[in-house]
């Protein structure tokens, strides 16, 4: 199931790939169940170091009907998308089309799931911590053990052995040097905060 990646778009560098994965972590599941393909958007925990290429955990509503539909060792795909943004052709010293800048990650791995409630707790509490961590004050649980005995009744962990990673960096490769520096000029100076985290990716892609 490869994504279609021009050479000059392709990114392998993988702690650019990583990097993307945990600052974008909101990914996309996709599974696929008698030729039928099955979506969920979830918050995902990256684990790089874990076995060969890193580890992918997040939990699904038990309601949710994708997890039933999967088998012990089924590949699936996570997709992940960063900052991305329209390009004007007005921006280019030299004549030019519109065109959409964008980073993604398609990450594959074999599904487990899990439905231990020890385990399912490991998961939600690693997830929380991730992202308290930007907190002052972190939140911190004050469930007791048998609310937390719950959680299988309400959710079902899933976690993800990751077997390869595609990385795609669309940033105006195919340009000149001078359009890209005048792509990151117009992007940081945009409202909107994706363009701007779009202009530091590129400002950074333009400089390794």
């Amino acid at each position: 199931m490869p994504m279609y990646i021009p050479d000059h778009f392709k990114e392998s560098h993988p702690e650019r790939v990583a990097a993307l994965i945990e600052g974008y972590p909101f990914g996309t599941l996709v599974t696929v169940h008698d030729g039928q393909p099955h979506v969920s958007h979830l918050p995902f925990l990256y684990e790089r170091h874990t076995g060969q290429h890193g580890r992918l955990s997040c939990h699904l509503a038990r309601a949710n009907p994708q997890w039933r539909q999967l088998t012990e060792g089924q590949t699936v795909l996570a997709i992940f998308q960063g900052p991305h943004g329209y390009v004007s052709p007005a921006w280019y010293a030299a004549p030019g089309v519109p065109t959409w800048n964008y980073a993604v990650a398609h990450v594959y791995g074999v599904a487990r799931i899990i439905e231990a409630a020890a385990d399912i707790s490991r998961i939600v509490d690693k997830l929380t911590a991730v992202h308290e961590a930007r907190y002052p004050m972190p939140w911190q649980s004050n469930l007791s053990e048998e609310q937390w005995a719950q959680l299988p009744r309400a959710i079902v962990g899933l976690e993800i052995d990751v077997t390869e990673i595609q990385g795609k960096f669309k940033l105006s490769q195919n340009r000149s040097i001078e359009d890209r520096q005048r792509v990151i000029v117009q992007l940081r100076q945009s409202p909107s905060t994706i363009e701007t985290e779009l202009a530091v990716l590129m400002a950074a892609k333009l400089q390794a």
